[in-house]
């Protein structure tokens, strides 16, 4: 009987030290509110929106110490409209992120899976959309740069690095998963960041390659349309931004050009358009945004982007523009808990080739039938 309670001893002190040296998390956040805009293909609307200003999404991570400052670590994230319970992309049960890896705390970290590219990890934060602020009505047209994270990379092996006293790099490459041609829906990707103080500086690109082919197990999911609101025969993305930190105040600059090449199809806000066979497209964001905090619980964030655009091919020619605006003030009820308020005002000018003259279309709105979008929106975030 002795023995039997030394070795129960025994295991339960292992299973604790076993327990105490891997752990599982559950995360994620929800954002639900009410959102108006005066015109949503031809009418003004009323509806509500999930995900308008912050992403809806919930997710596991875990890490095991293996000893020796090495980590073994996953993370499997899915995102959904809160309203109806939808996967943001169907048929996916992990639509965000799913990977696994070994992380060193002197040499970085090595990934496997489906992950977001360099764009989104170094130059998103220094943004009013995706990681930065978290408006997702502050995008830019279409998200042509995915600074608002509308799709990540399938197939992808990715590299991080440890923080260099504030220098950070990394990069990544999609598999195009096709056996008969390597390049066929193939992706890579590669940024920097440096921050030190109160001033911060990134930059990031990312390449797409081929998802005209039909290969939907690819590294990207444009051949099916799902997540992207445009999609080509190539896609070249590259930017760079800075900000800086005074007290209650941050003022930052973004630049991001985007090319695409022989574009496929095109969305917005759940409204699909056809695009002509050989229509090219190259898109110039500059961003300048703002936050101040007021008091601990209240801030206020501001953006604006001018996209200057141009459109080429056997299809006629075009240089669309748009001008978005956008004002939010969050209020914050817990560390975890916040409401907000927010208002994004788009201009459009020119001409998108054959297709006409341009229109507005906020980033999650359906486009307007006119040059002008005003968008407003009330809400709740919680965040787990």
């Amino acid at each position: 009987m002795k023995n039997t309670l030394i070795i129960a001893g025994v295991l339960g002190a292992f299973a604790a030290s076993a327990h105490a040296q891997s752990s599982v998390t559950l995360y994620g956040a929800l954002d639900a509110g009410i959102v108006y805009a005066n015109n949503a293909g031809g009418h003004a609307a009323w509806n509500q929106g999930s995900g308008t200003v912050g992403d809806t999404y919930f997710g596991l991570k875990g890490s095991e110490d293996l000893g020796g400052g090495l980590h073994a670590i996953f993370t499997l994230e899915n995102g959904f409209n809160l309203n109806n319970g939808k996967d943001t992309e169907s048929g996916t049960m992990f639509n965000r992120q799913a990977f696994v890896g070994l992380q060193s705390d002197r040499f970085g970290t090595l990934t496997l899976g489906r992950q977001y590219d360099s764009m989104v990890d170094y130059l998103a934060p220094l943004s009013a959309t995706g990681s930065g602020y978290g408006n997702n009505l502050a995008a830019h047209p279409f998200d042509n740069d995915n600074l608002d994270h509308s799709f990540s990379i399938k197939n992808s092996v990715k590299y991080q690095s440890v923080n260099y006293q504030g220098f950070k790099f990394g990069g990544l490459y999609g598999f195009s998963n096709d056996a008969g041609q390597f390049a066929n829906n193939r992706a890579w990707s590669a940024g920097a960041s440096y921050g030190n103080g109160p001033l911060n500086f990134s930059a990031a690109y990312l390449q797409i390659n081929n998802t005209r082919t039909g290969n939907t197990n690819g590294a990207s999911s444009a051949s099916n349309g799902n997540n992207f609101n445009l999609s080509a025969q190539t896609q070249r993305t590259f930017g760079a931004g800075a900000n800086y930190n005074y007290g209650p105040a941050t003022v930052g600059f973004v630049w991001t050009h985007t090319q695409y090449q022989n574009l496929i199809a095109g969305g917005q806000g759940g409204t699909t358009f056809s695009i002509p066979t050989g229509t090219n497209l190259h898109l110039d964001n500059f961003e300048l945004n703002g936050a101040y905090a007021l008091t601990p619980a209240l801030a206020l964030n501001a953006s604006y982007t001018f996209t200057d655009g141009k459109v080429t091919g056997s299809n006629g020619s075009g240089d669309p523009k748009w001008h978005t605006v956008s004002l939010t003030a969050d209020y914050s009820l817990s560390k975890r808990t916040d409401v907000y308020a927010g208002a994004v005002y788009q201009h459009a000018s020119g001409e998108l080739g054959d297709a006409g003259a341009n229109v507005a279309m906020i980033n999650t709105l359906s486009p307007s039938t006119s040059q002008n979008q005003v968008a407003a929106t009330v809400g709740l975030r919680h965040r787990f």
